[in-house]
């Protein structure tokens, strides 16, 4: 049976801080518009800033559906499974919101990540919780956690962030979403952090 809560807090935030993987879900407003769900990792990537608000980087190396649907409308669904442990799946349904590196918050939200934080950080995605809640997970599969792949940051690392924004550039469905909607603003701003 399920469980709803009032806030993000004690056994709830430790085990969305314990998961290694994450997803999220948007739509845009158009019903014939592109769902998107989209796997999260790299440890340090998402934080619990209080207890209805999270907040969690967007690197480069994908489209930028997710940026163009909270800019958009704002929803957003975040959801983790217990691939060990205690089966467990939780979802926090909120109004998510794209901030980019020219925010004067950019500052002091990269900050959360510390060495997290990676040249192809192109924005953070605040989620204001709007609906958390928990379901049992009794159909997730047990799967062992074998380590965090390092490929995305060698292969950003060696990027200046010039050949970062001139690569957001090239790549199709970065300044609009494959339904036309504006996601990430090009030219890229420069990190000033």
């Amino acid at each position: 049976m399920g469980k709803l809560y009032a806030r993000i807090d004690g056994r709830l935030r430790s085990f969305i801080e314990e998961q290694p993987v994450f997803f999220t879900a948007t739509a845009p407003l158009a019903g014939d518009g592109h769902v998107n769900l989209s796997p999260k990792g790299r440890a340090g990537t998402l934080v619990v800033i209080d207890e209805q608000t999270l907040a969690y980087l967007d690197f480069g190396g994908s489209g930028a559906e997710t940026i163009a649907h909270v800019r958009e409308n704002g929803r957003i669904t975040l959801m983790w499974c217990a691939f060990s442990g205690p089966p467990n799946i939780v979802r926090i349904h909120g109004e998510g919101e794209a901030v980019f590196r020219d925010d004067p918050r950019w500052g002091e939200l990269i900050g959360l990540f510390g060495a997290a934080d990676g040249p192809a950080a192109r924005a953070v995605i605040l989620v204001r919780a709007r609906r958390i809640a928990d379901v049992c997970g009794y159909a997730v599969p047990l799967m062992e956690y074998q380590g965090e792949r390092t490929l995305h940051a060698e292969y950003f690392g060696r990027k200046s962030d010039e050949e970062f924004g001139a690569y957001c550039e090239k790549k199709e469905f970065i300044g609009s979403s494959l339904d036309g909607l504006p996601a990430l603003p090009l030219p890229l701003p420069p990190r000033t952090v």
